[in-house]
C-alpha cells in the first residue's frame, strides 16, 4: 500500500506542528496538506519551516475542500467549530478523520457520530497510548470496587488550555462510570466550592490544576476505607499525541466507515 497521505489541520498551532513533525519522521504517511483557519496570518506559509524542518513546499492554506481531494485523511486536533465544519468535507470525500479535539459538546458529538454510517472517524479526548491503557484498566478497578471506594479524579494542563475538565479526564471518567455501570452525566461532581455538604455516594469528582507549561497529568483514585489506590499518567511531550494521533489513521485507513476509538486502535474495546 502506498503512504497515506494526511492533512493536519490548524497546521500552525503547537500540536499541528507537532504532528507535522511526525508525519516527516514516520514511514508510511506523508504530508498531504495544511490546514488553518481562513483569518490566520500564517496562511501562506511553509508548513515545514514553521514545524521547525526544512521546506516541504506544502502551504497552509484555509481550503479544506481542494486539498482534500488527494489525501487519504485528515488528523484533527483543533476546536469545536473548525472541527464540525471539517466533519462534513471530511465525510464527503470519504477520508479517515482522526478527532482529537476536546471541548465537544454533545451536540457536536452527534454531528460527528450522524456522519459515521458513511464515513471512518477515529476520536478520542486523549490519543496517547498509554492513557489508553490506562482508562482500560480504570474501568476494570472501578467495576471490581465498589460504592465503599470513593473515585475521584485530577488533571493539570498548562495556562494556555481553554477547557476543563481535560477531555482525558472526562474519557477517565467514562471508563469508571462504565466500570460501575452508571451514567457519568448523573453522577459526577465538579468545582466544589463553599459548603458543599457530604460527598454524594456513587459520585465521580473532577479537578481541574492549569499552570506553566504542563503537557498534560492525570490520576484517578479510589478511596476506600482506611486504603487508596491512585492510577496515573504523566504526559512528558506533545509529541506522544501526535505519534498516537499518527497510529490511528494507519490503523483506520482502509477500515469501513465507522465511529471508532483509541481502544479500537489498540485492541482494548472489549476490556
Amino acid at each position: 500500500m502506498s503512504d497515506m497521505r494526511l492533512i493536519v489541520a490548524g497546521a500552525g498551532g503547537r500540536m499541528g506542528r507537532a504532528l507535522i513533525r511526525a508525519i516527516a519522521d514516520s514511514k508510511g504517511a506523508v504530508l498531504a496538506g495544511a490546514l488553518e483557519a481562513p483569518s490566520s496570518e500564517l496562511l501562506g506559509k511553509d508548513a515545514g519551516v514553521l514545524a521547525g524542518l526544512p521546506a516541504n513546499g506544502i502551504k497552509l492554506s484555509a481550503d479544506l475542500w481542494a486539498m482534500s481531494k488527494e489525501a487519504d485523511g485528515i488528523l484533527d486536533f483543533t476546536v469545536p467549530a473548525a472541527t464540525i465544519a471539517n466533519v462534513a468535507i471530511a465525510a464527503e470525500r470519504g477520508i479517515v478523520h482522526v478527532v482529537g479535539t476536546t471541548g465537544l459538546s454533545g451536540s457536536d458529538n452527534a454531528v460527528i457520530k450522524s456522519v459515521t454510517n458513511r464515513a471512518i472517524v477515529v476520536q478520542s479526548g486523549n490519543m496517547s497510548l498509554g492513557v489508553n491503557l490506562l482508562a482500560a484498566v480504570v474501568k476494570r478497578v472501578a467495576k471490581a470496587l465498589d460504592e465503599s471506594f470513593d473515585i475521584e479524579i485530577v488533571e493539570a494542563h498548562h495556562r494556555m488550555k481553554v477547557d476543563a475538565p481535560s477531555g482525558t479526564a472526562l474519557m477517565l471518567g467514562q471508563a469508571a462510570a462504565a466500570g460501575r455501570g452508571i451514567s457519568l452525566e448523573d453522577n459526577s461532581e465538579r468545582g466544589r466550592d463553599g459548603i458543599t455538604g457530604a460527598r454524594k455516594p456513587g459520585a465521580i469528582g473532577f479537578a481541574s490544576l492549569r499552570g506553566g507549561t504542563v503537557a498534560g497529568e492525570h490520576s484517578v483514585t479510589f478511596l476506600g476505607p482506611f486504603e487508596r489506590l491512585t492510577l496515573s499518567h504523566l504526559a512528558e511531550d506533545r509529541m506522544l499525541f501526535a505519534h498516537g494521533a499518527l497510529k490511528a489513521a494507519l490503523w483506520a485507513h482502509g477500515k469501513k466507515p465507522g465511529h471508532y476509538s483509541m481502544a479500537d486502535v489498540l485492541g482494548l474495546a472489549d476490556i
